[in-house]
């Protein structure tokens, strides 16, 4: 079932953020948030197909993630064509094909944004998506298309302790978008857009910058109208990324540019809720009426429970010894809170969720014990 025709539009969903968007944290912004719809973090094509397990386990997801996308990076159109049916076995929604990754690694090698570059191995890439995804639908096994036995025991497994064991027996075909930038060094977002729409994708996501820019600077949106303008055209679904601070940002940029949704990625740090009012936000669309716009009050103590909450299932899922993966996780929740500087010093030094605990614990005792504002330096371990 192709679900990008039956979301409600405009969409806001989570943008893909290499690093960030692992299974715990889109399970908390699937929990507390509810976005329409969900990237993984990226997912390197030979690695996943050569069976590494940091690899498979950035494919890890819960069904609350639901509708979720599976995200891959690479330059080889075979490796593509492989992945696709891996991605297909697990049980995603839909691939996305990441062509707008700035990383000087990933760019070295061919591979994200840097495939602007070579339009004809990008578009072979998005026909290599398809025909697996149309192969893995007809029928074609993972053993079929060279995937090792320990590899496909491992996607059975993910499958049974999601609650799918029979998801095989149900193939279906799923839908395949890009995510993209304006350029490498230079906008060349319309020649770009003529290119990717003969790749007939079910959705593009374009990020306003371009690769040599980073994420430094604006956003451009206006260049984001004009792609948008020549996508919809050809009946393709066209998303907003970049700088999106906001529902309020997100209202105005949706109307000025006339894309069908955007995806929030840096505001969503530390700020799962920020997804809560995507129900409100398009009542207010459709009624023009900005000021309708509703941001959700969150109590502080929601927000130091929130806290603890994702750093156990972090633990939990990810073992004690990863726990300092969590850090900047914990450093972004501590931005909504009084004397963020404080807590932050603290938070980025855990080792365990027993660490945050008490901290947060101790920052109660302060808030109770003293006045409505009380000094940082009365908040103690």
């Amino acid at each position: 079932m192709n679900f990008w025709q039956h979301l409600e539009q405009p969409i806001i969903g989570l943008a893909p953020m290499d690093g960030v968007t692992d299974a715990v944290f889109r399970h908390i912004v699937a929990r507390y948030g509810g976005p329409d719809v969900i990237f993984t973090e990226f997912t390197n094509v030979n690695e996943l197909c050569q069976g590494q397990n940091r690899a498979l386990q950035t494919l890890y997801y819960s069904e609350i993630e639901r509708p979720v996308v599976a995200q891959l990076y690479g330059k080889e159109p075979e490796w593509f064509y492989r992945a696709a049916h891996i991605v297909c076995a697990l049980g995603f929604d839909g691939l996305d094909i990441n062509m707008g990754c700035p990383s000087k690694n990933v760019a070295a090698s061919g591979s994200g944004a840097a495939l602007i570059r070579t339009p004809e191995r990008a578009l072979a890439i998005v026909e290599a998506v398809k025909q697996g995804v149309h192969d893995w639908a007809a029928g074609q096994s993972l053993t079929d298309v060279g995937i090792k036995p320990a590899l496909i025991q491992a996607i059975h497994h993910f499958n049974a302790q999601r609650g799918d064991t029979g998801f095989e027996r149900r193939r279906m075909p799923i839908p395949v978008s890009i995510k993209t930038r304006l350029g490498y060094d230079t906008d060349i977002i319309e020649e770009w857009s003529a290119c990717l729409i003969q790749g007939r994708p079910e959705t593009i996501t374009i990020h306003g910058r371009t690769l040599t820019q980073m994420y430094k600077g604006q956003a451009n949106w206006e260049s984001i109208a004009r792609a948008a303008a020549l996508i919809r055209k050809q009946g393709i679904l066209v998303l907003g990324n970049g700088d999106i601070q906001s529902l309020t940002d997100a209202y105005d940029r949706i109307r000025q540019t006339g894309v069908h949704g955007i995806l929030i990625g840096r505001a969503a740090l530390g700020n799962p809720w920020l997804f809560q009012s995507t129900r409100a936000f398009r009542h207010a669309y459709r009624s023009r009426r900005r000021d309708g716009l509703v941001r959700p009050a969150i109590m502080m103590e929601d927000r130091c429970h929130l806290m603890l909450t994702h750093a156990r299932l972090f633990e939990r899922v990810n073992g004690q010894e990863a726990f300092p993966r969590m850090r900047k996780h914990l450093g972004w929740y501590c931005a909504n809170f009084p004397h963020a500087a404080a807590m932050r010093a603290h938070m980025v030094k855990t080792k365990t969720s027993d660490e945050v605990a008490a901290i947060l614990e101790a920052y109660r005792r302060s808030r109770h014990d003293v006045p409505s504002s009380p000094p940082s330096s009365l908040i103690r371990i």
